[in-house]
């Protein structure tokens, strides 16, 4: 249909479509939001896709200059389509979004944007169908719903004591873009997640003239790659093993691979690698954080307990006075308006079942994107969109 309008062009006036009063409704344009889409349709079963933004892959567009997939390309591609051998093997930033785009476009995605969904509730005529209150008035049906709205949803800045006091500049790492605006200034960093251990060593790099770490629990760090072997092929083989096997070769592998830092302020960890994944806390992939540690470009300290003005005063008694301070200090799922009257979140807001598994009592709701598995959230994203796709196209036969 080439004189068709674009799927992701769509806006509000497709929901008046009603040749399929029951569609499957997906919360969320994102990768595991459009994945099960393409799975969805795949299987005969109309689906539309809900993005409150004005395209999709809006989280990914937002995200900081230097970002690349700690997954290779292989492993991060969505069902039906792969990624081009010209992204490299870490797919940078813009290239997740031109694949998004081109997902979209590929799969004639029914994509509506600009809706958001404000609750779901179970329809009142007791169908069994779902009923989804959005923007504008709009009340939608659907005979299911998959809530893909991201597991980095809503940035989450502690409310630290004297937090409103400070004179500097704070900000969540979610609005970090580049380190130019950083170019000789003290900046200290909150948090050595993922995310927080590559803004440090992008601002080493691009010419802050201090940059401090700080630092709560320390983290397992590993190489991204070892001799060509990613350590996502790694996650992947082992993530069925049991835990204590995989925190001994684990020790054993960081050791090889990881220069001691201690001397530098980041120990070892005292716990082990797949113990802490199961906690929900995914290793470090160096991507520059351990050769910046080890020279003296990023100096790990305390975490921070509170402010004081232009001061900010660390859990070991530490003043320091940074020009910024850039907390990479996670999101919130913010699920709880949306569905926390349903029973389906557990008592940290996260989905109780997730994949092609819905909450108990609560047929045909599905999540997906809402864990940070170590074989790759893209990954899981894609079989978990099989699965959704599989369970509800048995449900409507």
């Amino acid at each position: 249909m080439p004189n068709s309008p674009s799927p992701a062009g769509r806006d509000a006036a497709a929901l008046t479509d009603r040749t399929d009063v029951r569609p499957v409704y997906v919360i969320g344009g994102g990768p595991g939001g459009l994945a099960t889409a393409a799975a969805l349709r795949a299987r005969g079963v109309r689906a539309v896709v809900l993005e409150k933004s004005d395209r999709v892959g809006a989280s990914w567009r937002g995200h900081y200059d230097r970002l690349h997939l700690h997954t290779t390309r292989r492993w991060s591609a969505l069902p039906g389509l792969r990624m081009p051998r010209r992204f490299g093997r870490w797919v940078g930033r813009d290239d997740v979004v031109r694949y998004l785009e081109k997902y979209t476009e590929h799969h004639g995605l029914e994509v509506v944007t600009g809706v958001e969904v404000t609750r779901i509730d179970r329809a009142p005529d007791g169908s069994g169908d779902w009923q989804l209150t959005a923007t504008g008035g709009r009340v939608l049906r659907g005979r299911a719903v998959v809530v893909a709205t991201g597991f980095n949803h809503t940035p989450r800045i502690p409310d630290w004591p004297g937090r409103d006091t400070f004179t500097g500049e704070l900000l969540h790492a979610a609005q970090y873009r580049a380190p130019a605006p950083y170019t000789g200034r003290d900046v200290l960093v909150v948090g050595i997640g993922n995310t927080g251990a590559e803004i440090a060593a992008d601002l080493a790099e691009g010419g802050a003239s201090r940059v401090r770490i700080a630092v709560r629990t320390v983290p397992h760090i590993v190489r991204r790659s070892t001799a060509g072997w990613p350590a996502q092929a790694t996650g992947i083989l082992v993530r069925r093993l049991p835990v204590r096997l995989v925190d001994r070769a684990g020790a054993v592998m960081c050791r090889i691979a990881v220069p001691d830092l201690a001397a530098q302020g980041l120990p070892r960890p005292d716990t082990g690698l797949y113990s802490r994944v199961r906690q929900g806390a995914i290793p470090v992939q160096d991507v520059g954080l351990i050769d910046a540690v080890r020279t003296g470009a990023v100096t790990p300290v305390a975490t921070v307990a509170s402010f004081d003005r232009d001061t900010v005063v660390l859990a070991d008694g530490t003043r320091l006075t940074p020009d910024a301070v850039i907390a990479a200090t996670g999101y919130d799922r913010a699920l709880e308006p949306l569905l926390g009257h349903l029973d389906v979140l557990d008592g940290r807001g996260r989905p109780v079942a997730h994949g092609g598994r819905s909450p108990k009592g609560a047929p045909g709701l599905y999540f997906t994107g809402f864990t940070n598995p170590i074989s790759g959230m893209l990954r899981e994203m894609a079989l978990d969109a099989e699965k959704i796709a599989k369970r509800v196209a048995r449900a409507s036969h």
